[in-house]
């Protein structure tokens, strides 16, 4: 039976924050038990505990034990079954956010390769149980971030290039983590997107199509994503400060114009931001 855990957000935030938890579960499959073929519309990890099953997306298939797991990319077709003999029991956890294609390329998953082999022993075996203990906490929230995060991490230290030792530099990525830099020490101030470039020493052009291939959004989309998230994270957290304030906290002097913008990257007014997120079981 499936055990299934649901992270909502009253204000369907989620998919502006850098990185956000959005379900986990976990299930003992009968014997021949599949899903699909398929789409998923979020980035979904699956982690076998025991038992097997096959895994497949595109033209490939792929047969998977204990230790090893599966990504799921947002809108690919993909089909996978447990073993008639020996069916699996695995893990999974699905998130969004403007991070989670990056940190899925530093892991080395993509839908040309998306298995990945963490080893029966990795601590990969306690990221459900750490997840469900997270929202019995008061702060579950921010417990079930940070073992996310925690979670991720391990996918990249136990990818095969982490264990062959630092990779070449690249330089597109170089620049990209330049901008990145100062736009999260910057964007409280009135930065543009000629100042960012200005910074890096590229065209604007030039830069913003390596976000595109990088983020799928534009230089100039992400830096509005980035301060309205920090707008979120702001008027959850300091009640205390207006919406004004938070405008100005995230570089904008005029507050309409920043509820603008905020509504339009979030789907919600300031306002109606104030209440934290619901956490749901089902």
């Amino acid at each position: 039976m499936a055990q299934i855990n649901v992270v909502s957000s009253r204000h369907s935030l989620q998919g502006q924050m850098d990185l956000s938890l959005l379900f986990f579960g976990r299930q003992d499959c009968p014997p021949g038990h599949f899903w699909g073929p398929g789409l998923r519309d979020s980035y979904i990890l699956h982690y076998v505990h025991s038992g097997s099953g096959s895994y497949r997306t595109g033209d490939k298939t792929y047969t998977l034990t204990a230790g090893q797991g599966f990504l799921i990319l947002p809108g690919t077709l993909v089909y996978y079954r447990a073993d008639q003999t020996d069916p699996w029991t695995y893990s999974w956890v699905g998130f969004k956010g403007l991070h989670a294609k990056a940190f899925m390329q530093r892991a080395h998953l993509s839908s040309e390769d998306p298995v990945f082999d963490a080893g029966k022993d990795s601590w990969l075996e306690l990221f459900y149980s750490e997840l469900e203990s997270a929202l019995a906490e008061p702060h579950g929230d921010l417990l079930s971030q940070s073992t996310l995060y925690r979670l991720i991490a391990e996918l990249i230290r136990c990818s095969p290039s982490a264990a062959a030792g630092p990779e070449p530099s690249n330089t597109k990525e170089a620049y990209v983590s330049k901008a990145i830099e100062y736009m999260e020490s910057s964007y409280s101030q009135r930065i543009s997107i000629a100042d960012i470039a200005r910074f890096v020493g590229l065209d604007r052009t030039y830069l913003s199509s390596l976000f595109k291939v990088r983020f799928g959004v534009s230089l100039q989309i992400y830096l509005l994503e980035y301060r309205m998230n920090r707008a979120v994270q702001l008027l959850r957290s300091s009640k205390e400060l207006t919406v004004s304030d938070v405008a100005r906290s995230v570089g904008y002097t005029d507050p309409f114009l920043f509820s603008k913008m905020f509504k339009k990257v979030t789907g919600s007014s300031p306002s109606s931001c104030r209440e934290p997120a619901d956490y749901l079981e089902e």
